[in-house]
């Protein structure tokens, strides 16, 4: 059996997700309630047989390495098996990661070490399944030197991601990481462009080569997207390969979590009575860190409005609605909404306490936080932004923790100012 090696781009600072990205690494950014993002990665790796994995870390890692170690050591070292996280070693270079080839390539002992086949390069920070296992086949028919995983997006939507011109056998004739302007009016008249989802198959003898040689040109930014593949179309064999979803709807689910508002989106999609991104496939499981916590509980069912409910919405373990109500929302391990008190639309991370008469709308709260009685948040934007939360173009409010706490992983609560 070939060997794939996977390797898992998990270093980037994160920062159109701050404030959530303050404390921790963008792949360990909270998802779906129990989650973490870089959870739904790995698990396609593990769903499609992949059991050869480094991440690469570099940025506020702790808490993800924390969350891999103890939630991800189900493989086995006897049977070849790893996972491993690994941290700029400054091995090959002085300086930290340049972009994504160079993150390889300062790890490229590594790969040497493990003498595979195939490497998988994945980002850790999208939402999708999908099985590579069909993407290595194709790649293996086709005798391609790399394969890059593409979908279909809107024309004008193509300035964030890698456009990708293919032939009629897939080869791949032109790739432009985020097209500028004059090439955007050229795609004006498609409804549709083939994008690059940033999952890229290599042919492990030819990405050794390609990344010595990007390493000794100087004027390169190192980078995978804006670099490598443009300047290897006329030599190698590139292929596109057309993401199939195995999330199982009528259209395809992948989506790139890097600002608050798309981060939102994507929990929202959650939510639905036929959700978007299904959670609850048992033949493609998500997997994650089983903590330990008791059952969700719902309190106080007394007629009017002191009722302990949560109506399309998902509530994680530990978990107590003490008379308040939440709607259309995702509540992670430890929250407690307490009588009288509204949540609406938001997204509630592990160990919030929203206080009585409280009301919540469209927000994202972070870990710890304490919202004291009679606060209102999402209602008033002037007032908002007073009070230091960041709030998006949409109108969505992120509360954050005080910069003076411990962070990510402190147990410490973190009390808002009173609204009063």
């Amino acid at each position: 059996m070939e060997k794939v090696l996977t390797i898992l781009l998990a270093g980037g600072a994160g920062e159109r997700l701050y404030p959530l990205t303050r404390d921790r690494a963008k792949p360990a950014v909270p998802f779906g309630g129990i989650y973490r993002i870089i959870d739904v990665t790995l698990s396609n790796c593990v769903n499609s047989g992949l059991r050869q994995i480094l991440i690469l870390t570099q940025y506020k890692a702790l808490s993800l390495n924390r969350h891999v170690r103890f939630g991800w050591n189900i493989f086995s070292p006897e049977l070849g098996e790893f996972i491993e996280v690994i941290p700029p070693m400054q091995r090959v270079s002085e300086t930290w990661y340049l972009g994504t080839a160079d993150a390889v390539y300062q790890n490229i002992y590594s790969i040497l070490i493990e003498n595979p086949d195939y490497v998988l390069i994945l980002a850790a920070d999208h939402i999708y399944k999908m099985n590579y296992n069909q993407m290595l086949e194709q790649h293996r028919r086709r005798g391609a030197d790399v394969t890059v995983g593409t979908i279909p997006q809107p024309a004008e939507d193509a300035y964030r991601f890698g456009v990708v011109r293919s032939d009629a056998d897939g080869r791949i004739t032109g790739f432009i990481e985020k097209p500028k302007r004059k090439l955007l009016e050229s795609l004006a008249a498609e409804q549709f462009v083939q994008t690059s989802m940033g999952i890229y198959l290599f042919t492990a003898s030819k990405l050794v080569s390609l990344l010595r040689a990007d390493a000794q040109d100087a004027s390169s930014a190192h980078d995978f997207g804006r670099n490598i593949l443009p300047s290897i179309l006329n030599d190698c064999r590139v292929y596109s390969y057309p993401f199939m979803d195995e999330n199982r709807q009528e259209a395809l689910y992948w989506r790139d979590v890097g600002t608050l508002d798309a981060y939102y989106e994507a929990n929202m999609d959650l939510i639905s009575v036929s959700p978007v991104f299904n959670l609850y496939e048992k033949d493609w499981p998500i997997r994650t860190l089983p903590l330990q916590h008791p059952p969700a509980k719902f309190v106080f069912a007394q007629e009017g409005y002191r009722m302990g409910v949560a109506l399309d919405s998902i509530v994680s373990n530990g978990c107590i609605v003490s008379g308040g109500r939440v709607v259309q929302s995702i509540l992670s391990p430890d929250v407690r909404v307490n009588s009288y008190s509204e949540v609406q639309g938001s997204i509630l991370f592990t160990g919030v306490n929203v206080g009585r008469y409280s009301r919540l709308r469209r927000c994202i709260v972070e870990r710890g936080v304490h919202i004291p009685e009679n606060t209102q948040i999402g209602f008033d934007p002037d007032r908002d932004r007073a009070r230091g939360f960041t709030i998006t173009d949409s109108g969505l409010v992120v509360v954050g923790r005080p910069s003076e706490d411990g962070g990510e992983e402190s147990d410490t609560v973190a009390v808002l100012p009173s609204d009063q």
